[in-house]
Formats: C-alpha cells, structure tokens, sequence
C-alpha cells in the first residue's frame, strides 16, 4: 500500500471537514444527495458519452489503484542494472542461448523483458532490438496513459457539473421568491453546494489521481528503456563493465551499481 498517499488523503478530508465544524454548527448543510448526484452522476455521464467504455472503468479502476505501493522504486532500477550485467557474464562466457537459463526466472510476468530476451536469444543485433523495443516502450506508455486524459477530463468536468447544479439550485430558489423569504438562504447554500462538490472532487481526487497514474507510467517507461539499453548490449556482447557504465548514467549516482561488489 501507499502509506504517505493513504495519510495525504485522509489528511484532507480531515482538515476539510475540521474547518466546516471550525467554522459552523450547522454541518449538516454541507451535506447533499442532490448535489453528490449532479456532480458525480453528471462527470461520470459524460465520460461514458466521450469514450468507450471500458476505458472508462480502467479509469475508475486506476483511481483506486494509486492507493497501492508502485511497481517500480529506485532500489529496484539498481537491481535491474545489476541483473542485466550478471547476464552479461553469461553471455560473455557461452553465448546468446546461456541467457535463456539466467533470465528464466526474471521474466516470469514481464512481457517486455521476455520479449526482449527472446529477440536475444533468436540471434537479433542490437539495432534490431532497440528499434523493435522503442517502438514497444512508446506504444505501450501510449496505451498505459489514455486513462490519465480520462481522469483528467474527470477533473475538468466535476467543476462544470458544479456550476450546472448551483444554477439549477438558483432557478428552483428563484422560482420559490413569492414564498417564504427565510428558506431563500438555506436554498441558495444548498445551490452552492454542487460546485464545493464539484471543485472538491476535481482538486482533491481526479487531479492528483491523474498525476499518480502519469509519474508511475513514467517511471515503468524510464524502467523499460534501462532494460532496452542494457538487451541491445547484450546483443551487440558488450562487456560487463561497459554494461555497467552505460545503465549507470540513467540513474542517480547516489545508487549506481557497481561491477566489483558484485558476487559473480
């Protein structure tokens, strides 16, 4: 789980709902079905009438997602780097057909790694495996960010949707003028409700969903060209420190791996 995302969350519902008591002992006027229906009814609404569906839902789905732990940290690039040069040795020492065995556990679940190692193995020079594997990072970081422009739009559409219900809120209290003028407050704070809504969710949800989603497929794709880089050398029988060097440069110096620590 995503701990400092879970307390981030939390800390602003907290602090949100800990200035409304601050502020008022009427707290139950914040709260409206009327305007949670307008705001999120309506974002949802238009998002299934601007794209397909099940984009839609994997949207949804990765909203929720973010408050799990990332598939990917820095240790974790390091231990790549460290993985692709004890390969290399094994390349070094018999060959493009002893990688099958080394990478056998490793790309267990790894569709991009086993794509790459097998164009290896097959016998592929490193420009054939890095034009095939570019056009593969690119395509998939494509096809992994389409639900951050639909989260986005998310974001774009609850204010929208706010402002929609707190007009509609305005023409019913208008409409009820000839009445009781005491209700005219209580129905113009219940019209304003929609677009705190609607701004909430935009601000607080949507947006910085979309941001989460976006870094972490950025991180995923940064990972995928450390691996490219480093089968393209294996290709090309690069020697392990050269491998080491060059995947090195792709991250913080702070975790470079480094060659003669390594238990070979």
């Amino acid at each position: 789980m995503s701990i400092s995302t879970i307390l981030a969350i939390l800390g602003c519902f907290g602090l949100f709902a800990g200035s409304i008591i601050i502020s008022t002992d009427n707290v139950a006027v914040f709260l409206s079905l009327s305007s949670f229906i307008m705001v999120f009814g309506g974002t949802m609404s238009a998002m299934f009438i601007s794209y397909e569906p099940r984009y839609v839902l994997l949207s949804c789905k990765l909203i929720f997602k973010i408050f799990g732990a990332p598939s990917m940290g820095r240790d974790m690039l390091k231990a790549e780097i460290g993985r692709l040069i004890k390969w290399s040795y094994a390349v070094q020492k018999n060959g493009a057909p002893a990688l099958e065995s080394e990478s056998k556990s490793a790309i267990k679940g790894d569709r991009f790694m086993k794509f790459g190692v097998e164009m290896v193995i097959s016998g592929y020079t490193g420009d054939e495996v890095r034009e095939i594997l570019t056009n593969t990072v690119e395509t998939t970081f494509g096809r992994n960010t389409v639900p951050v422009a639909i989260i986005k739009d998310m974001g774009a559409g609850a204010p929208a949707f706010g402002m929609v219900g707190t007009l509609v809120g305005l023409i019913v209290m208008l409409g009820a003028m000839g009445g009781d003028p005491s209700q005219l407050g209580a129905g113009l704070a219940v019209a304003m409700i929609t677009t705190l809504y609607g701004v909430f969710f935009a601000r607080v949800i949507f947006m910085p969903a979309a941001s989460k989603v976006q870094q972490r497929e950025q991180i995923i794709k940064f990972r995928n060209y450390i691996v490219l880089e480093g089968l393209v050398m294996l290709a090309d029988r690069k020697s392990p420190r050269f491998i080491q060097d060059k995947l090195n440069s792709f991250i913080d110096p702070a975790i470079h791996f480094d060659i003669d620590k390594m238990k070979k």
